[in-house]
């Protein structure tokens, strides 16, 4: 039997995903240019559904084989059978089983094809009923989040919280994009509504088809509309002197140089991290950013009081975009966050050295997790006494008790990020 090309596709990338050599995002763009437009979007639905209900398809994999070892391929071509049947209603039965054991046969796992259609013909027969060995493990099977990351939130939101963040986390995420510098007359108005809350962001109202086209060319970008609130929170003055510290991939840089109207430099790490700044600046029509290369951790090249203003934009754990990138919870472990927000407080103590008295320092994440956030700056203001929190330039709705501005997955329908905004005062 032929299997379908979205189903190959899908198959090699939930493969790379689980064997943590590619990442969602990446592994659907290698394989979305030699697939139609059909295969392509159901490539899309299957690789990212099958990873937001990824522990619900495994203890569902659990209750019908038991406690029998399972070569990878037979349980990610499980996987996608098990997702096409409970949660794909479009796709037969017969198509869903037949083709994920062509799969394993296909990856040279012929002996498993037996086993496999049968766990596939039990799933459409038996009940699907799961026990559970606690509350807390209900909510890790029913919304696919590790247990560690859920007792987590509870203990920072609490459990009925913690369960609407997680099943936000599961849903399809609304498409936002914004224009780039490269000149176009497309009409936006019919393809995206307004954001309230950002200017020049726009969300999918009309044909994706012809936002991808767009995008291809360059004309759009796409980019979530909390990444683009940090932006625009950030939103330079004219004539001033910017330091973006951790540009790449580059999203946010390239809205700070629409304007023109300061003077940006942008680093990162690694060459292939301002391989990926270089590109994205190109692709968005971006010109006159001075890009350099440093470790933000041990040093920043530059003298002090040297910027008026300073983002950073500090790598997290990214707990705030699992909608997007689904595998994050998956390789995330219990004692990541604090070793990020560690690497995050050496990044922006050295940061703020570079901040001129009365500028402004923009420090960000895509985490939901207080030790990242509130509690960095806590750590910062404490060694940098000459140092002051002041209100981000963002609307009421994020702004909390302690000045800050958040926005969650589950209240806003964007991914989850924190902005906090300070000054130099002496």
């Amino acid at each position: 039997m032929a299997i379908s090309p979205s189903r190959i596709a899908a198959f090699d990338c939930l493969s790379a995903i689980d064997a943590r050599t590619a990442f969602s995002a990446d592994a659907l763009a290698a394989v979305e240019p030699s697939l139609g437009e059909k295969d392509r979007g159901l490539c899309h639905e299957i690789v990212l559904g099958s990873l937001r209900h990824q522990i619900y398809l495994d203890r569902l994999i659990q209750k019908f084989a038991g406690e029998k070892k399972l070569d990878r391929a037979v349980r990610v071509a499980l996987r996608i059978g098990i997702y096409q049947l409970l949660f794909l209603d479009r796709i037969p039965a017969f198509s869903a089983i037949n083709e994920s054991v062509e799969l394993v046969r296909k990856a040279k796992k012929a002996s498993a094809t037996g086993f496999v259609n049968a766990i596939l013909r039990r799933t459409t027969r038996e009940d699907l009923g799961l026990k559970f060995n606690d509350d807390i493990d209900q909510i890790v099977v029913e919304t696919s989040h590790p247990r560690w990351l859920i007792e987590r939130w509870i203990g920072e939101f609490g459990r009925e919280r913690t369960i609407e963040i997680a099943r936000a986390n599961n849903a399809e995420p609304s498409l936002a994009f914004r224009r780039t510098a490269r000149p176009s007359d497309a009409d936006l108005d019919e393809l995206g509504r307004p954001s309230q809350y950002v200017a020049g962001c726009r969300l999918r109202s009309g044909d994706t088809r012809r936002l991808i086209e767009l995008e291809r060319e360059g004309v759009i970008y796409f980019q979530d509309e909390s990444s683009q609130l940090v932006a625009t929170a950030a939103s330079p003055n004219c004539g001033e002197r910017v330091l973006d510290v951790c540009a790449a991939p580059g999203s946010k840089t390239g809205m700070l140089a629409l304007s023109g109207r300061a003077l940006i430099i942008a680093g990162d790490i690694t060459r292939t991290r301002l391989a990926t700044l270089r590109s994205n600046l190109e692709r968005q029509g971006v010109i006159g950013v001075n890009i350099c290369q440093y470790d933000a951790s041990a040093y920043l090249p530059f003298a002090d009081s040297a910027f008026d203003l300073v983002i950073v934009d500090a790598p997290c754990s990214g707990t705030g975009t699992i909608r997007h990138n689904p595998e994050i919870r998956y390789n995330l472990a219990a004692d990541d966050v604090a070793r990020h927000s560690s690497k995050q407080l050496k990044i922006v103590l050295n940061a703020s050295k570079t901040l001129k008295k009365g500028g402004r320092l923009i420090y960000s994440t895509c985490s939901i997790e207080r030790d990242e956030n509130e509690d960095v700056i806590r750590c910062l203001l404490a060694e940098q006494p000459d140092l002051g929190v002041i209100r981000p330039d963002v609307n009421e709705r994020f702004i909390t008790d302690e000045g800050f501005a958040r926005t969650f997955p589950d209240r806003d329908d964007m991914d989850g990020f924190f902005i906090a905004q300070i000054t130099r005062t002496a």
